[in-house]
């Protein structure tokens, strides 16, 4: 049960690394900190937008519109981290 609990959380805590680089290389392109136009920056970019949609999208969908304001990454963190302590509250813990 263990090796369950540590796969768990070690996709939970992948997975917040994938949100927390893509929010923060969105911040720098909409800052113009670093170019859009770089061929390499726009493969970052656009990889961790397509890894990320199936989870954001739904999010988006319910989540009321706020101009240039996207929350949905701070909904589904605090989404990740409700599953992750239920999760190992239940079950990790229950043996």
């Amino acid at each position: 049960m263990s090796a369950l609990c540590f796969l768990v959380n070690a996709i939970v805590n992948i997975i917040f690394y994938i949100i927390l680089a893509n929010v923060i290389l969105s911040w720098l392109l909409a800052f113009d900190i670093i170019n859009r136009h770089n061929r390499f920056v726009f493969q970052v970019y656009d990889s961790l937008e397509k890894a990320l949609a199936p989870l954001l999208n739904p999010i988006r969908r319910i989540m009321p519109n706020l101009g240039g304001l996207d929350l949905s990454p701070i909904v589904l963190l605090l989404g990740l981290q409700f599953l992750q302590i239920l999760f190992v509250s239940n079950v990790c813990y229950r043996i």
